[in-house]
Protein backbone atom coordinates (compact mmCIF):
# COMPACT_ATOMS: atom_id res chain seq x y z
CA UNK A 1 0.00 0.00 0.00
CA UNK A 2 1.07 3.52 -0.61
CA UNK A 3 0.75 5.03 2.45
CA UNK A 4 3.67 8.04 2.20
CA UNK A 5 4.70 10.44 0.01
CA UNK A 6 8.35 11.70 -0.76
CA UNK A 7 7.85 14.72 -2.29
CA UNK A 8 10.37 15.61 -4.75
CA UNK A 9 9.91 19.15 -6.30
CA UNK A 10 12.32 20.65 -8.78
CA UNK A 11 10.67 23.67 -7.99
CA UNK A 12 8.98 24.24 -9.19
CA UNK A 13 10.90 28.32 -9.62
CA UNK A 14 18.02 39.20 -20.36
CA UNK A 15 21.71 44.72 -25.09
CA UNK A 16 23.91 47.11 -27.84
CA UNK A 17 26.45 49.47 -27.91
CA UNK A 18 25.29 52.33 -29.88
CA UNK A 19 27.15 54.85 -31.77
CA UNK A 20 28.94 57.80 -30.52
CA UNK A 21 25.35 59.99 -31.62
CA UNK A 22 23.81 57.62 -28.97
CA UNK A 23 21.12 59.38 -26.84
CA UNK A 24 21.24 59.85 -23.19
CA UNK A 25 19.22 56.72 -22.49
CA UNK A 26 21.29 54.58 -24.71
CA UNK A 27 24.48 55.71 -22.61
CA UNK A 28 22.52 54.84 -19.17
CA UNK A 29 24.77 52.13 -18.51
CA UNK A 30 28.15 53.95 -19.26
CA UNK A 31 28.29 52.08 -23.05
CA UNK A 32 30.09 53.49 -25.36
CA UNK A 33 29.21 52.03 -29.08
CA UNK A 34 33.01 51.32 -30.34
CA UNK A 35 33.59 48.75 -27.28
CA UNK A 36 32.98 45.62 -29.34
CA UNK A 37 34.96 45.20 -33.26
CA UNK A 38 32.97 44.14 -35.72
CA UNK A 39 32.57 41.00 -37.46
CA UNK A 40 31.94 40.65 -41.25
CA UNK A 41 32.43 42.86 -43.85
CA UNK A 42 33.50 46.34 -43.72
CA UNK A 43 31.40 49.76 -43.90
CA UNK A 44 31.11 49.35 -47.61
CA UNK A 45 30.32 53.33 -48.97
CA UNK A 46 28.46 56.29 -47.30
CA UNK A 47 25.07 56.12 -45.58
CA UNK A 48 22.13 57.12 -48.16
CA UNK A 49 20.53 59.95 -47.41
CA UNK A 50 17.89 58.47 -45.42
CA UNK A 51 20.23 56.09 -43.08
CA UNK A 52 21.77 59.93 -42.43
CA UNK A 53 18.73 61.39 -41.96
CA UNK A 54 17.17 58.57 -39.91
CA UNK A 55 20.17 58.78 -37.74
CA UNK A 56 20.27 62.56 -36.83
CA UNK A 57 16.79 61.88 -35.73
CA UNK A 58 17.71 59.83 -33.70
CA UNK A 59 20.85 61.47 -31.84
CA UNK A 60 17.57 64.52 -31.31
CA UNK A 61 15.34 61.49 -29.43
CA UNK A 62 12.73 62.02 -32.41
CA UNK A 63 12.08 57.77 -32.65
CA UNK A 64 9.20 57.85 -34.16
CA UNK A 65 10.57 59.87 -37.55
CA UNK A 66 14.07 57.63 -37.39
CA UNK A 67 12.19 54.44 -37.40
CA UNK A 68 10.21 54.64 -40.13
CA UNK A 69 13.41 55.99 -42.12
CA UNK A 70 15.54 53.09 -40.71
CA UNK A 71 12.27 50.84 -41.84
CA UNK A 72 12.52 51.92 -45.06
CA UNK A 73 16.48 51.11 -45.00
CA UNK A 74 16.08 47.71 -44.05
CA UNK A 75 13.41 47.42 -46.74
CA UNK A 76 15.88 47.96 -49.35
CA UNK A 77 14.01 50.56 -50.67
CA UNK A 78 17.46 52.79 -50.57
CA UNK A 79 21.02 51.71 -52.16
CA UNK A 80 22.93 51.25 -49.16
CA UNK A 81 25.28 48.59 -48.57
CA UNK A 82 24.41 45.09 -46.41
CA UNK A 83 26.61 46.59 -43.31
CA UNK A 84 24.47 49.94 -43.52
CA UNK A 85 21.67 47.67 -43.96
CA UNK A 86 22.46 46.15 -40.56
CA UNK A 87 23.42 49.47 -38.61
CA UNK A 88 19.74 50.41 -39.52
CA UNK A 89 18.44 47.33 -38.60
CA UNK A 90 20.16 47.35 -35.38
CA UNK A 91 19.05 51.29 -34.76
CA UNK A 92 15.39 50.68 -35.50
CA UNK A 93 15.75 47.63 -32.47
CA UNK A 94 16.98 50.73 -30.75
CA UNK A 95 14.22 53.41 -32.08
CA UNK A 96 11.53 50.76 -31.27
CA UNK A 97 12.00 50.02 -27.46
CA UNK A 98 12.49 53.66 -27.00
CA UNK A 99 9.01 54.33 -28.33
CA UNK A 100 7.57 51.24 -26.01
CA UNK A 101 7.30 48.62 -28.99
CA UNK A 102 9.20 45.90 -27.13
CA UNK A 103 7.47 43.09 -28.72
CA UNK A 104 8.85 44.21 -32.19
CA UNK A 105 12.07 45.65 -30.87
CA UNK A 106 12.83 41.82 -29.59
CA UNK A 107 11.44 40.88 -32.69
CA UNK A 108 14.41 42.80 -34.77
CA UNK A 109 17.09 42.14 -32.22
CA UNK A 110 15.87 38.25 -32.48
CA UNK A 111 16.96 38.36 -35.92
CA UNK A 112 20.04 40.09 -35.34
CA UNK A 113 21.03 37.32 -32.64
CA UNK A 114 20.63 34.42 -34.61
CA UNK A 115 23.06 35.39 -37.25
CA UNK A 116 25.50 35.81 -34.56
CA UNK A 117 29.14 36.90 -35.96
CA UNK A 118 27.38 37.06 -39.09
CA UNK A 119 25.65 40.78 -38.09
CA UNK A 120 27.71 43.21 -37.36
CA UNK A 121 25.56 44.66 -34.20
CA UNK A 122 25.61 41.08 -32.73
CA UNK A 123 27.72 41.41 -29.41
CA UNK A 124 25.79 45.12 -28.85
CA UNK A 125 22.44 43.40 -28.84
CA UNK A 126 22.93 41.57 -25.83
CA UNK A 127 22.75 44.75 -23.74
CA UNK A 128 19.30 45.42 -25.52
CA UNK A 129 18.08 42.09 -24.59
CA UNK A 130 18.78 42.41 -21.28
CA UNK A 131 17.16 45.62 -20.94
CA UNK A 132 14.00 44.02 -22.91
CA UNK A 133 13.68 41.60 -20.53
CA UNK A 134 13.17 44.08 -17.56
CA UNK A 135 10.21 45.14 -20.02
CA UNK A 136 9.02 41.82 -21.17
CA UNK A 137 7.67 38.83 -19.01
CA UNK A 138 9.67 35.52 -19.12
CA UNK A 139 7.14 34.01 -21.78
CA UNK A 140 8.28 36.01 -24.35
CA UNK A 141 11.80 33.77 -24.20
CA UNK A 142 14.34 36.20 -24.06
CA UNK A 143 16.20 33.91 -21.98
CA UNK A 144 16.30 31.45 -24.36
CA UNK A 145 17.60 33.89 -26.84
CA UNK A 146 20.21 35.01 -24.23
CA UNK A 147 21.55 31.74 -24.85
CA UNK A 148 22.92 32.61 -28.11
CA UNK A 149 25.53 34.02 -26.63
CA UNK A 150 28.89 33.06 -25.10
CA UNK A 151 29.64 33.51 -21.74
CA UNK A 152 33.19 35.24 -22.72
CA UNK A 153 30.97 38.34 -23.65
CA UNK A 154 29.97 39.35 -20.20
CA UNK A 155 33.13 40.39 -19.95
CA UNK A 156 32.54 44.12 -21.94
CA UNK A 157 29.90 44.55 -19.05
CA UNK A 158 31.81 43.49 -15.49
CA UNK A 159 32.18 47.31 -14.70
CA UNK A 160 31.67 49.20 -12.09
CA UNK A 161 29.39 51.59 -14.18
CA UNK A 162 27.46 48.33 -15.58
CA UNK A 163 27.72 46.65 -12.06
CA UNK A 164 23.83 46.07 -11.85
CA UNK A 165 23.57 44.92 -16.07
CA UNK A 166 26.36 42.64 -15.68
CA UNK A 167 24.72 40.61 -12.66
CA UNK A 168 21.53 40.75 -14.19
CA UNK A 169 23.05 39.01 -17.06
CA UNK A 170 25.05 36.61 -15.22
CA UNK A 171 21.44 35.08 -13.89
CA UNK A 172 19.62 35.10 -17.20
CA UNK A 173 22.35 33.36 -19.17
CA UNK A 174 22.39 31.02 -16.14
CA UNK A 175 18.43 30.32 -16.72
CA UNK A 176 19.24 30.11 -20.36
CA UNK A 177 21.76 27.01 -19.22
CA UNK A 178 19.56 26.07 -16.73
CA UNK A 179 16.63 25.97 -19.13
CA UNK A 180 19.17 23.53 -21.85
CA UNK A 181 19.86 21.11 -18.75
CA UNK A 182 23.38 22.42 -18.69
CA UNK A 183 23.22 22.66 -14.96
CA UNK A 184 26.57 22.88 -13.50
CA UNK A 185 27.21 25.47 -16.18
CA UNK A 186 24.27 27.30 -14.74
CA UNK A 187 25.73 27.36 -11.32
CA UNK A 188 28.80 28.73 -12.36
CA UNK A 189 27.33 31.55 -13.44
CA UNK A 190 25.06 31.98 -11.13
CA UNK A 191 27.86 31.99 -8.22
CA UNK A 192 29.35 34.90 -9.63
CA UNK A 193 26.08 37.45 -8.89
CA UNK A 194 27.52 39.51 -6.69
CA UNK A 195 26.42 39.05 -2.89
CA UNK A 196 24.88 42.83 -2.92
CA UNK A 197 23.17 42.74 -5.75
CA UNK A 198 18.97 42.16 -6.03
CA UNK A 199 19.76 39.37 -8.56
CA UNK A 200 21.73 37.47 -5.74
CA UNK A 201 18.90 36.17 -4.41
CA UNK A 202 16.84 35.25 -7.66
CA UNK A 203 19.93 33.64 -8.81
CA UNK A 204 20.59 31.45 -5.49
CA UNK A 205 17.73 30.13 -5.82
CA UNK A 206 18.00 28.54 -8.94
CA UNK A 207 21.82 27.33 -7.98
CA UNK A 208 19.48 25.18 -5.06
CA UNK A 209 17.31 24.25 -7.57
CA UNK A 210 20.21 23.27 -10.28
CA UNK A 211 21.68 21.31 -7.77
CA UNK A 212 18.12 19.26 -6.56
CA UNK A 213 18.02 18.57 -10.34
CA UNK A 214 21.84 17.07 -9.79
CA UNK A 215 20.19 15.05 -6.92
CA UNK A 216 22.69 16.99 -4.60
CA UNK A 217 21.22 18.32 -1.86
CA UNK A 218 23.50 19.65 0.66
CA UNK A 219 24.53 22.73 -1.51
CA UNK A 220 21.31 22.97 -2.40
CA UNK A 221 19.93 23.37 1.07
CA UNK A 222 22.85 25.68 1.60
CA UNK A 223 21.94 27.86 -1.45
CA UNK A 224 18.21 28.45 -0.13
CA UNK A 225 19.83 29.01 3.37
CA UNK A 226 21.79 31.89 2.01
CA UNK A 227 18.51 33.45 0.39
CA UNK A 228 17.18 33.65 3.77
CA UNK A 229 20.01 35.12 5.42
CA UNK A 230 20.77 37.70 2.64
CA UNK A 231 17.04 39.19 2.76
CA UNK A 232 16.85 38.82 6.91
CA UNK A 233 20.21 40.06 7.46
CA UNK A 234 19.39 43.20 4.84
CA UNK A 235 22.42 42.38 2.79
CA UNK A 236 20.50 42.80 -0.26
CA UNK A 237 18.57 46.00 -1.26
CA UNK A 238 16.09 46.16 -4.21
CA UNK A 239 14.92 42.82 -3.85
CA UNK A 240 11.79 41.71 -5.42
CA UNK A 241 8.99 40.61 -3.27
CA UNK A 242 11.62 39.52 -0.64
CA UNK A 243 8.97 38.35 2.08
CA UNK A 244 7.76 35.41 -0.98
CA UNK A 245 11.81 35.02 -1.48
CA UNK A 246 12.08 33.98 2.06
CA UNK A 247 9.19 31.54 2.32
CA UNK A 248 10.08 30.05 -0.93
CA UNK A 249 13.63 29.71 0.48
CA UNK A 250 11.99 27.96 3.84
CA UNK A 251 9.72 26.02 1.73
CA UNK A 252 12.18 24.35 -0.47
CA UNK A 253 14.99 24.22 2.37
CA UNK A 254 12.58 21.74 3.89
CA UNK A 255 11.37 19.80 0.51
CA UNK A 256 15.20 19.25 0.49
CA UNK A 257 15.39 17.26 3.92
CA UNK A 258 12.34 16.03 3.58
CA UNK A 259 13.95 13.86 0.48
CA UNK A 260 16.83 13.23 1.94
CA UNK A 261 15.87 12.06 5.33
CA UNK A 262 13.75 9.50 3.25
CA UNK A 263 16.80 6.58 2.00
CA UNK A 264 16.49 3.31 0.92
CA UNK A 265 19.30 0.51 2.09
CA UNK A 266 21.04 -1.74 -0.14
CA UNK A 267 18.44 -4.19 0.12
CA UNK A 268 15.71 -2.09 -0.85
CA UNK A 269 14.29 -1.22 2.63
CA UNK A 270 13.33 2.27 3.31
CA UNK A 271 14.15 4.21 6.67
CA UNK A 272 13.71 7.46 7.41
CA UNK A 273 16.64 10.20 8.87
CA UNK A 274 14.79 11.65 12.20
CA UNK A 275 17.61 14.44 12.68
CA UNK A 276 17.33 15.87 8.52
CA UNK A 277 13.20 14.89 9.03
CA UNK A 278 13.48 17.43 12.45
CA UNK A 279 15.16 19.94 10.04
CA UNK A 280 12.35 20.07 7.69
CA UNK A 281 9.56 20.09 9.75
CA UNK A 282 11.58 22.99 11.80
CA UNK A 283 12.02 24.90 8.26
CA UNK A 284 8.23 24.34 7.37
CA UNK A 285 7.12 26.02 10.64
CA UNK A 286 8.73 29.12 10.02
CA UNK A 287 6.28 29.77 7.15
CA UNK A 288 4.38 32.44 8.84
CA UNK A 289 0.40 31.95 8.80
CA UNK A 290 -0.09 35.11 6.40
CA UNK A 291 2.27 33.44 3.83
CA UNK A 292 0.85 32.05 0.18
CA UNK A 293 2.87 28.57 1.59
CA UNK A 294 1.37 28.56 4.84
CA UNK A 295 -1.26 25.62 3.72
CA UNK A 296 1.66 24.27 1.83
CA UNK A 297 3.86 23.77 4.20
CA UNK A 298 1.06 22.60 6.95
CA UNK A 299 0.38 19.78 4.64
CA UNK A 300 3.87 18.47 3.59
CA UNK A 301 4.77 18.65 6.72
CA UNK A 302 2.11 16.37 7.76
CA UNK A 303 3.79 13.52 5.67
CA UNK A 304 6.69 14.31 7.99
CA UNK A 305 5.16 13.79 11.40
CA UNK A 306 3.60 10.34 9.90
CA UNK A 307 7.08 9.04 8.95
CA UNK A 308 7.90 10.02 12.51
CA UNK A 309 5.08 8.22 14.05
CA UNK A 310 3.60 11.29 15.18
CA UNK A 311 0.33 10.58 14.40
CA UNK A 312 -1.61 12.91 16.77
CA UNK A 313 0.42 16.17 14.65
CA UNK A 314 -0.37 14.80 11.58
CA UNK A 315 -3.62 14.33 11.72
CA UNK A 316 -3.96 18.08 13.59
CA UNK A 317 -2.52 19.40 10.77
CA UNK A 318 -5.36 17.82 8.42
CA UNK A 319 -7.48 19.45 10.52
CA UNK A 320 -6.41 22.52 9.66
CA UNK A 321 -6.75 22.10 6.43
CA UNK A 322 -10.21 21.10 6.54
CA UNK A 323 -11.05 23.68 8.75
CA UNK A 324 -14.25 26.56 7.48
CA UNK A 325 -11.30 29.24 6.90
CA UNK A 326 -10.25 27.04 3.89
CA UNK A 327 -13.05 26.37 2.16
CA UNK A 328 -11.57 27.17 -1.32
CA UNK A 329 -8.56 25.18 -0.57
CA UNK A 330 -7.95 22.22 -1.91
CA UNK A 331 -5.76 18.94 -0.45
CA UNK A 332 -7.87 15.64 -0.78
CA UNK A 333 -4.19 13.85 -0.25
CA UNK A 334 -4.43 15.15 2.98
CA UNK A 335 -7.72 12.76 3.61
CA UNK A 336 -5.36 10.10 2.06
CA UNK A 337 -3.17 10.71 5.37
CA UNK A 338 -6.26 10.73 7.35
CA UNK A 339 -6.98 7.33 6.38
CA UNK A 340 -3.65 5.73 6.30
CA UNK A 341 -3.19 7.31 9.68
CA UNK A 342 -6.18 5.73 11.21
CA UNK A 343 -5.14 2.16 9.36
CA UNK A 344 -1.82 2.30 10.81
CA UNK A 345 -3.10 2.83 13.93
CA UNK A 346 -5.72 -0.48 13.36
CA UNK A 347 -8.96 2.00 13.31
CA UNK A 348 -9.96 0.54 11.24
CA UNK A 349 -14.10 1.77 11.40
CA UNK A 350 -12.46 5.26 11.19
CA UNK A 351 -10.33 4.28 8.17
CA UNK A 352 -13.17 3.13 6.41
CA UNK A 353 -15.09 6.48 7.12
CA UNK A 354 -12.61 8.42 5.99
CA UNK A 355 -12.28 6.39 2.63
CA UNK A 356 -16.52 6.70 2.14
CA UNK A 357 -15.99 10.11 2.97
CA UNK A 358 -13.33 10.78 0.58
CA UNK A 359 -15.76 9.74 -1.96
CA UNK A 360 -18.43 11.67 -1.09
CA UNK A 361 -16.53 14.44 -1.20
CA UNK A 362 -13.97 14.09 -4.47
CA UNK A 363 -15.92 11.70 -6.55
CA UNK A 364 -18.66 14.15 -7.78
CA UNK A 365 -15.37 16.59 -8.19
CA UNK A 366 -13.79 14.31 -10.58
CA UNK A 367 -16.73 13.79 -12.44
CA UNK A 368 -17.70 17.48 -13.13
CA UNK A 369 -13.90 18.37 -13.70
CA UNK A 370 -14.13 15.85 -16.45
CA UNK A 371 -17.04 17.13 -17.67
CA UNK A 372 -15.70 21.01 -18.08
CA UNK A 373 -12.36 19.68 -19.77
CA UNK A 374 -14.68 18.34 -23.15
CA UNK A 375 -15.90 21.48 -23.41
CA UNK A 376 -12.65 22.80 -24.52
CA UNK A 377 -10.54 21.00 -26.20
CA UNK A 378 -7.68 23.28 -28.15
CA UNK A 379 -5.46 25.88 -26.79
CA UNK A 380 -7.42 28.68 -28.02
CA UNK A 381 -10.52 27.46 -26.39
CA UNK A 382 -8.97 26.72 -23.39
CA UNK A 383 -7.69 30.01 -23.08
CA UNK A 384 -11.02 31.92 -23.34
CA UNK A 385 -12.01 29.77 -20.23
CA UNK A 386 -9.17 30.87 -18.56
CA UNK A 387 -10.15 34.48 -19.11
CA UNK A 388 -13.55 33.78 -18.02
CA UNK A 389 -11.96 32.24 -14.82
CA UNK A 390 -9.98 35.46 -14.09
CA UNK A 391 -13.13 37.44 -14.54
CA UNK A 392 -15.31 35.95 -12.84
CA UNK A 393 -17.48 34.85 -15.56
CA UNK A 394 -17.40 31.46 -16.08
CA UNK A 395 -19.88 30.11 -14.36
CA UNK A 396 -18.32 27.29 -12.80
CA UNK A 397 -20.24 24.69 -10.60
CA UNK A 398 -19.68 25.34 -6.66
CA UNK A 399 -17.82 22.27 -5.90
CA UNK A 400 -14.92 22.76 -8.35
CA UNK A 401 -14.94 26.99 -8.51
CA UNK A 402 -12.47 26.81 -5.84
CA UNK A 403 -10.56 23.84 -7.24
CA UNK A 404 -10.27 24.95 -10.60
CA UNK A 405 -8.99 28.86 -9.87
CA UNK A 406 -6.68 27.81 -7.86
CA UNK A 407 -5.20 25.35 -10.01
CA UNK A 408 -5.10 27.67 -12.75
CA UNK A 409 -3.70 30.60 -10.76
CA UNK A 410 -0.41 29.33 -10.56
CA UNK A 411 2.78 31.94 -11.78
CA UNK A 412 3.46 30.06 -14.75
CA UNK A 413 -0.13 30.89 -16.19
CA UNK A 414 -0.70 34.32 -14.73
CA UNK A 415 2.94 35.03 -16.51
CA UNK A 416 1.24 34.28 -19.71
CA UNK A 417 -1.72 36.19 -19.33
CA UNK A 418 0.69 39.05 -18.21
CA UNK A 419 2.33 38.25 -21.65
CA UNK A 420 -1.24 38.74 -23.49
CA UNK A 421 -2.48 41.51 -21.57
CA UNK A 422 0.78 43.27 -22.84
CA UNK A 423 0.65 42.78 -26.43
CA UNK A 424 -3.02 43.79 -26.07
CA UNK A 425 -1.64 46.98 -25.09
CA UNK A 426 1.03 47.94 -27.69
CA UNK A 427 -1.49 47.15 -30.10
CA UNK A 428 -3.99 49.57 -29.02
CA UNK A 429 -0.78 52.10 -28.61
CA UNK A 430 -0.28 51.34 -32.57
CA UNK A 431 -3.90 51.58 -33.19
CA UNK A 432 -4.05 55.36 -31.07
CA UNK A 433 -0.68 56.60 -33.23
CA UNK A 434 -0.81 58.81 -35.89
CA UNK A 435 -2.06 57.51 -38.98
CA UNK A 436 0.44 58.14 -41.07
CA UNK A 437 2.78 56.28 -38.71
CA UNK A 438 0.12 52.96 -38.30
CA UNK A 439 -0.30 53.03 -41.92
CA UNK A 440 3.28 52.94 -42.70
CA UNK A 441 5.14 49.77 -44.09
CA UNK A 442 6.56 50.55 -40.21
CA UNK A 443 3.38 49.95 -38.08
CA UNK A 444 2.18 46.78 -40.72
CA UNK A 445 5.42 45.22 -39.12
CA UNK A 446 4.91 46.27 -35.59
CA UNK A 447 1.73 45.15 -35.82
CA UNK A 448 2.42 41.93 -37.67
CA UNK A 449 5.12 41.20 -34.77
CA UNK A 450 2.16 41.85 -31.99
CA UNK A 451 -0.23 39.73 -33.84
CA UNK A 452 2.37 36.82 -34.35
CA UNK A 453 3.65 37.42 -30.86
CA UNK A 454 0.20 36.89 -29.44
CA UNK A 455 -0.74 34.35 -31.45
CA UNK A 456 1.96 32.47 -29.86
CA UNK A 457 0.91 33.63 -26.34
CA UNK A 458 -2.50 32.65 -26.33
CA UNK A 459 -1.80 29.30 -27.50
CA UNK A 460 1.26 28.86 -25.02
CA UNK A 461 -1.24 30.35 -22.29
CA UNK A 462 -4.04 28.13 -23.40
CA UNK A 463 -1.95 24.82 -23.70
CA UNK A 464 -0.12 25.71 -19.84
CA UNK A 465 -3.54 26.51 -18.00
CA UNK A 466 -5.02 23.37 -19.95
CA UNK A 467 -1.72 20.96 -18.39
CA UNK A 468 -2.40 22.37 -15.26
CA UNK A 469 -6.16 21.11 -15.61
CA UNK A 470 -5.52 17.72 -17.03
CA UNK A 471 -2.63 17.50 -14.05
CA UNK A 472 -5.39 18.30 -11.55
CA UNK A 473 -7.50 15.49 -12.69
CA UNK A 474 -4.41 12.92 -13.17
CA UNK A 475 -4.45 13.96 -9.30
CA UNK A 476 -7.39 13.18 -8.46
CA UNK A 477 -7.68 9.99 -10.01
CA UNK A 478 -3.94 8.78 -8.62
CA UNK A 479 -5.23 9.62 -5.01
CA UNK A 480 -8.53 7.89 -5.68
CA UNK A 481 -6.51 5.34 -6.58
CA UNK A 482 -4.67 5.42 -2.85
CA UNK A 483 -8.09 5.47 -0.96
CA UNK A 484 -8.78 2.62 -2.81
CA UNK A 485 -5.85 0.61 -1.66
CA UNK A 486 -6.48 1.71 2.27
CA UNK A 487 -9.77 0.19 1.84
CA UNK A 488 -8.95 -3.08 -0.05
CA UNK A 489 -6.11 -2.99 3.03
CA UNK A 490 -8.31 -2.70 5.22
CA UNK A 491 -10.99 -5.89 4.32
CA UNK A 492 -6.94 -7.58 3.96
CA UNK A 493 -6.41 -7.04 7.75
CA UNK A 494 -10.33 -8.13 9.10
CA UNK A 495 -9.35 -11.28 7.01
CA UNK A 496 -5.97 -11.98 8.49
CA UNK A 497 -4.04 -11.58 5.14
CA UNK A 498 -2.46 -8.20 5.84
CA UNK A 499 1.30 -8.13 4.09
CA UNK A 500 4.19 -9.04 6.50
CA UNK A 501 5.77 -5.18 5.64
CA UNK A 502 2.48 -3.48 6.54
CA UNK A 503 2.48 -5.04 9.82
CA UNK A 504 5.90 -4.24 10.35
CA UNK A 505 4.90 -0.69 10.05
CA UNK A 506 2.04 -1.13 12.39
CA UNK A 507 4.12 -2.68 15.43
CA UNK A 508 6.45 0.37 14.86
CA UNK A 509 3.62 2.41 15.35
CA UNK A 510 3.31 0.18 18.79
CA UNK A 511 6.67 1.15 19.73
CA UNK A 512 6.70 4.65 19.01
CA UNK A 513 6.55 7.19 21.63
CA UNK A 514 6.43 10.07 19.46
CA UNK A 515 7.58 13.39 20.17
CA UNK A 516 11.00 13.18 17.97
CA UNK A 517 10.20 16.19 15.75
CA UNK A 518 10.83 19.54 16.12
CA UNK A 519 8.39 21.46 17.98
CA UNK A 520 8.45 25.39 18.14
CA UNK A 521 8.88 26.89 21.79
CA UNK A 522 6.31 29.73 20.83
CA UNK A 523 3.50 26.91 19.97
CA UNK A 524 0.97 26.32 22.49
CA UNK A 525 -1.24 23.33 22.32
CA UNK A 526 -5.20 24.18 21.87
CA UNK A 527 -7.79 21.62 22.80
CA UNK A 528 -10.54 21.35 20.32
CA UNK A 529 -14.35 22.00 21.61
CA UNK A 530 -15.89 21.76 18.69
CA UNK A 531 -15.34 25.64 17.19
CA UNK A 532 -12.23 26.94 14.80
CA UNK A 533 -10.34 29.69 16.31
CA UNK A 534 -8.08 31.48 14.00
CA UNK A 535 -5.28 32.29 16.42
CA UNK A 536 -5.20 28.09 17.23
CA UNK A 537 -5.18 27.14 13.47
CA UNK A 538 -1.49 25.06 12.80
CA UNK A 539 -1.17 23.88 16.75
CA UNK A 540 -4.18 20.86 16.51
CA UNK A 541 -3.42 17.94 17.72
CA UNK A 542 -5.56 14.82 17.63
CA UNK A 543 -4.92 11.76 19.88
CA UNK A 544 -4.99 8.51 18.23
CA UNK A 545 -5.05 5.58 20.26
CA UNK A 546 -2.71 1.96 18.98
CA UNK A 547 -5.81 -0.49 18.63
CA UNK A 548 -3.64 -3.46 17.21
CA UNK A 549 -3.77 -6.58 18.85
CA UNK A 550 -6.72 -6.01 21.12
Amino acid sequence: MCNTRTLSWALVWVVALGSAQATAQDMQFGLEETGAAPVGPPAEGPPSEALANALRLYSQERYTEAAVQFQRVVEGETPDAPANVQKAQFFLGKALYHLHYYQSALAVFDEISELGRGHLFFDQTLQWLAQLASQLPEPAGIIDKVGRFGVDQLAQFNTDDNADLYNQLLYVMGRSKYNAGDFQGAIELFKQVDSENRWYVKARFFEGISYIRMRRAQPAAAAFREIIEAVEDGDVAGVEDADRMVDLGWISLARVYYTAANKTTPDGEREVDGVLLGNAVEAWTKIENDSEYWLDSLFEASWAFFLADEYSRALGNAHTLFSPYFKESFYPEAMVLKAVVFFTNCQMANATAVVQRFHERYDPVKVKLDELLQKYQDNAAFFSFLQQIRSGDANLPPEIRGIVTSALSDRAVLSNLEYVKLLEEEEKQLKDAPSQFSASSLGQRILQDIMVAKSFAVDQAGDIAKGRYNRLIREMQDLSNQIDTVEIEVLNYERGQIDAKIKNQMTAAAESTGGQVYVSPEHNVWPFNGEYWRDELGYYRQEVTYRCGR
